[in-house]
Order: structure tokens, then C-alpha cells, then sequence
């Protein structure tokens, strides 16, 4: 889980390595580094921590840089190995003057260790990518060609793998390859660029060339290879991105994440007048009597909300799982499903594994992703883009309802393909009309819960209960809390709070409850309350109910607008954010760039 780039041009390379990492921070930021070749000879720069720790380093070491129009760059979450310089890419190996960086993991590089040591490699780092370095440097004193040594080397590899690597013998190209990780080459003027994402490349060009696995690429300013796992050079097309550069700006606010929680209301809307569900899912198999949603994190919450939604309006029973858990297990996969995936990268390791499986046992697969050129689409028989553009900060918000939007239509869909146009369908479409104008009314007048948040912000433990569809936003707005404040969260089903969780409550402990009047379960989630507010627990309320006896039961309310519970998880899941928002900015954590989490997870 970590950014790579690479650049090769007229142009000095450090400020494109720099700018580029910047871009990639939200996929790791313990470490960074870069490698150059520098009047013909190679130079490796590594710091621990921030990015800006090795910036300011390269601004120190400017004039041992200054012919360099050749380098590659990474900046790190670290898999094996404690955060440190050591353990920093790039890595080099004592076989050849080659240094390399790597996103993903090595599943055999023990193994492959030993027997690197027994042929003379010298270990300095406890990563798994140091093996690469020596794998290809061992190969290349065999070959005398890189490209080659590249090509014999990854073959040997278990697991997943995206790499750059420069030699100092051949200073004018970089090789490229990939392995069930992400890695995009970007064709401009008389330079090109290779990055793990887009943000990277696209302040040099907007021309792409996507490597699939087992492809192996030789970059110099000019020209682009690619040559297949058997060294047979193959033709690659050139694809146009519509991404803009100043996509990727604050636009004034303190946070991307606070920018990403506002633009929710336009994405919600367009893609509620785009009719994408219906152009992208005909002919959908009538043999289907079973769905399974498999995902991670955030997207697992959405799915779990979409249990609930499916199974209402349609005939056919649901399942939730998390993919981590559904690759390791025997299950009941068959023809006959239909497996829903669910990945904001596209790039999530185990839910790739989890789709490819379902592949496997001929299920029919839909793909839910904000990025269509992502590794996890190869596995979709559909594929459903929720179009909420680049999202940066590492906690998910607009991917969010954008996936839970998307899992709405879908469910109208089915219901509509059972030709169950009934009355619950029907108020299903209508309610969905009204979110974005009510999410913009909680945008709008945000102060309220900015206030409550601060106040809330000095306890160190919160519950969060509900019921109903919004039992997944709970998990979410426990997760957010979690993500960016390190404050522990934990959110139960209100109907499970007295057999067991019940005990920990007392004044230390506020508990955050969703209230939806119009469910069927409200007098319950009430009395659920009545027995936290006996044990002492500061209450919070997010609700869209006018009862004023509410005020005598619950410390804080924060109001939301009159909604049908059926949606209301698009519209509970607003003030969740804002108040994990609101607390980690007050108590001065790095919101967008939280401690120990990558905004990819490329690793099982």
C-alpha cells in the first residue's frame, strides 16, 4: 500500500518525483525517497516520516542533483519492516548499481532470501522488497539486460507487485512492470512518467498507457515499449483522461475531507438523473435466486445498508460479508449468485481475490468502483462507476454515498426486473429525489453540530446505536470517528446494547444514537436510550423528530430533516461525518493523512 513514480525527460527530475509523491501521499506517507542518476552515477535519498522530511532533505542536497533528468520515487505504509530510513524505498542491492520501488507485497520472499544470501546478496532492510532489488540484480549479472532480468526476475514472485527500477548503466530508461497492482504510464512531450494513480501524471499529461499483469514496460523520453511475459513486444492503446488538474485543489477549505463531505449533494444528484444502472445492467441472468454484496471498510458498510434495501423491495435473499473473511472460507457461491462488489479504488486486494474466486464458481459479478481502470473490473461481468470523482482524503466520504446511491438504483433495478413495480418501489424513487436538497440543508447550517462536536470532543470512548437500515451507518460514523481522531468507537444494533455492552456505560462514555420516527423499531431505540441514560451515559441524538420530550431525555440533538427511513442512511451519514470531522480537526490531528491507514489497500 504505497505510491510509486517515475519520471524521465529534458526536464530535472526531482521537483516532478516531489510533486508527483505529494499527489500520492493519501496512499502511505511513513517514509519517502527517491532515486536519481546523476552525471552517470546513481544516488538514493530516503527520509522517515512526512514527505516534507525528505523534501527538505533533497532542497539541502540540491547541488548533488543538478544534471538528473532521470529518477523514481515512493512513498510508503509499511508492510514489513518498522517505518525508518533503512526500510525506505527505493532499494538497491550489492549485485548491480540498479535501485527499485514497489507497491504490494511478496508472498515468498523469505525462501527467496535464503537462497539470494547463499549467491552473495547483502541485506540491509527488513522488507520484503529488498528481495526484488537482489532477485534483479542477481539476474541482471546472468543477462546483461535489465528488461530482461526484470522479465526473469518477477517470474519467480509470489504475490503482488508494481515496480520501477533504474540502472545506472543505462541511464536513459526506466523499466516498468506490474502484478495485481496498479501502475499507469503517462505519454508526454519528449518526457513521460509512470505513477500508481492518476493525481501523479496528470500535471504532465493526460495520455495513459494502463500495463496489465505480466507486462514489463522500458520507458525513455522519447519512447515506450511494452513487452509481454515472454519478451515479445506487444501494442499497447493510448487512453485520453478527462480529469482536470485543479480537481485536485482545497478550494478553500482546511481539509480535502471537508471539501469531499460538500461536494456530496451534486455527485448524489447527478448520478440520480444519469440512468447508468439501466444502461450498464441488461440482460441480467434469470437464474439469479441469491446475492452476495463482498467488501471492505467503508464499502462493507454500504453494502450492509443495501441488505436491508434489496431484500425489502425484492424477492431475493441477501448477504453481507466482509471479503477478507469470504476468500478464506468454504461458501456457497454457485451459478446461480450473483456476487456484488464493492471497492471506492477498485485496487482492494482481498475484494479482488473474492470477485476473481466468485469467477470461478460461474457467479454472475457486478462491480461497484470509482475508478472503471481499475484491477478489480476484469473480474465484473457489470460494472457500475459511481462517478464521484478523485477522492483524496484517506477517510472515504463522497465514495461513500456515491457507492450507496449506486446500490439504491441498483436495488430499484432488480425490483423492477422481477416486475415488482409496487408501491414500496415506487416510494423508493421518490424519496431518493429528495436527498441531495436535504443533505444540502444540513451543509448549510453546519454550526450546531460543530458545537456539539467540540464539546464531545474530550471523551476518549463513544457508542453508537440504531436500528434497522442504519445499523451500517452507525459501523460508518463509529469508522470515521475511529479513522482521523483515534478516539475508540464502537457501534451495536440498539437492541443488543443490554446483553453486554450495557456495562460499559457511565458518565465517561457518550453514546450517539440515529433516531428515525416513522420505523417501526423508534419506541424500542427510545427505551434502548432510557436504559443508557439510567446508566449515567451523555446521549446524543441524530434525528429528524419534532417530539419535544426528546429534550428531556437526550443532551445534544442534532436535527436532520424529515426523511423516510428507507433513505435515511443518506442522509444520517451527513452530521456522522461532520462530527468525526469536527473533533479531529479540534484536536489538531492530520485529517486527511491519518496515522497507520492508506487510502488503497493493495494488500491482503
Amino acid at each position: 500500500m504505497c505510491g510509486i513514480i517515475g519520471y524521465i525527460g529534458n526536464n530535472n527530475c526531482i521537483l516532478h518525483l516531489t510533486n508527483g509523491l505529494k499527489r500520492l501521499e493519501y496512499r502511505g506517507y511513513d517514509s519517502a525517497g527517491i532515486a536519481i542518476i546523476n552525471n552517470k552515477e546513481l544516488k538514493v535519498y530516503k527520509e522517515k516520516g512526512k514527505l516534507q522530511n525528505l523534501i527538505n532533505l533533497l532542497n539541502e542536497k540540491r547541488n548533488e542533483m543538478s544534471n538528473s533528468n532521470i529518477g523514481i520515487g515512493h512513498i510508503r505504509w509499511a508492510t514489513h519492516g518498522i517505518p525508518n530510513e533503512i526500510n525506505a524505498h527505493p532499494h538497491t542491492t550489492n549485485f548491480a548499481p540498479i535501485a527499485i520501488v514497489h507497491n504490494g507485497i511478496i508472498e515468498n520472499y523469505k525462501e527467496l532470501k535464503e537462497d539470494l544470501i547463499t549467491k552473495g546478496a547483502i541485506f540491509k532492510s527488513e522488507t520484503d522488497t529488498e528481495v526484488i532489488a537482489h532477485l534483479i540484480g542477481y539476474e541482471y549479472t546472468q543477462t546483461k539486460d535489465l528488461k530482461t532480468a526484470v522479465i526473469n526476475a518477477t517470474k519467480q514472485l509470489k504475490g503482488a507487485y508494481a515496480l520501477c527500477i533504474i540502472n545506472e548503466n543505462n541511464p536513459n530508461e526506466i523499466i516498468a512492470t506490474k502484478r495485481f497492482a496498479p501502475l499507469i504510464i503517462g505519454k508526454g512531450n519528449n518526457e513521460n512518467i509512470i505513477g500508481s494513480d492518476i493525481p501523479a501524471i496528470i500535471n504532465i499529461t493526460n495520455k495513459v498507457i494502463y500495463l496489465d499483469d505480466n507486462e514489463t514496460a522500458i520507458i525513455t523520453k522519447e519512447d515506450i515499449k511494452v513487452y509481454d511475459s515472454n519478451n515479445n513486444i506487444i501494442n499497447k492503446n493510448i487512453a485520453i483522461l478527462n480529469i482536470k488538474e485543479d480537481n485536485l485543489n482545497k478550494d478553500g477549505y482546511k481539509h480535502f475531507m471537508l471539501k469531499e463531505i460538500n461536494e456530496q449533494p451534486n455527485i448524489i444528484r447527478n448520478l440520480i438523473n444519469s440512468n447508468i444502472v439501466k444502461e450498464r445492467i441488461k440482460n441480467l441472468p434469470t437464474n439469479i435466486n441469491n446475492i452476495k454484496i463482498i467488501a471492505c471498510g467503508t464499502s462493507l458498510h454500504a453494502g450492509i445498508i443495501a441488505k436491508y434495501i434489496i431484500e425489502d423491495i425484492t424477492s431475493i435473499p441477501v448477504e453481507t460479508e466482509s471479503a477478507s473473511e469470504y476468500i478464506y472460507r468454504k461458501n456457497t457461491t454457485n451459478k446461480n449468485s450473483l456476487v456484488i462488489g464493492i471497492s471506492q479504488s477498485g485496487e482492494t486486494a482481498d475484494t479482488i481475490t473474492a470477485l476473481r474466486q466468485a469467477k470461478e464458481k460461474n457467479a454472475t459479478t457486478i462491480i461497484i468502483t470509482n475508478r472503471e481502470d481499475s484491477s478489480i473490473c476484469k473480474y465484473g461481468d457489470y460494472i457500475l462507476p459511481i462517478n464521484a470523482g478523485i477522492e483524496i482524503s484517506v477517510a472515504a466520504t463522497k465514495s461513500y454515498t456515491a457507492q450507496l446511491i449506486t446500490l439504491y438504483l441498483l436495488s430499484i433495478h432488480l425490483s423492477e426486473l422481477e416486475n415488482k413495480n409496487d408501491i414500496k418501489t415506487k416510494e423508493l424513487k421518490s424519496h431518493l429525489n429528495e436527498i441531495p436538497n436535504k443533505m444540502e440543508q444540513i451543509l448549510n447550517n453546519t454550526n450546531i453540530i460543530e458545537n456539539i462536536a467540540i464539546k464531545l470532543s474530550a471523551y476518549k470512548d463513544f457508542i453508537f446505536i440504531s436500528r434497522g437500515t442504519n445499523i451500517g451507518s452507525s459501523m460508518e460514523g463509529a469508522l470515521k470517528l475511529k479513522e482521523i481522531s483515534y478516539i475508540n468507537a464502537t457501534a451495536y444494533p440498539a437492541g443488543e446494547l443490554k446483553h453486554g455492552p450495557i456495562a460499559l456505560l457511565d458518565e465517561n462514555i457518550p453514546l450517539i444514537a440515529i433516531l428515525i420516527p416513522n420505523h417501526i423499531t423508534y419506541d424500542k431505540l427510545i427505551s434502548n436510550c432510557q436504559e443508557a441514560k439510567a446508566r449515567k451515559a451523555k446521549l446524543i441524538a441524530i434525528t429528524s423528530s419534532n417530539d419535544e420530550t426528546l429534550t428531556n431525555l437526550f443532551d445534544y440533538i442534532i436535527q436532520i430533516p424529515e426523511i423516510s427511513e428507507n433513505v435515511s442512511p443518506l442522509i444520517t451519514c451527513i452530521p456522522l461525518q461532520l462530527i468525526a470531522y469536527y473533533i479531529a480537526n479540534f484536536l489538531g490531528k492530520d485529517v486527511d493523512q491519518p496515522r497507520n491507514l492508506a487510502k488503497s489497500v493493495t494488500v491482503e
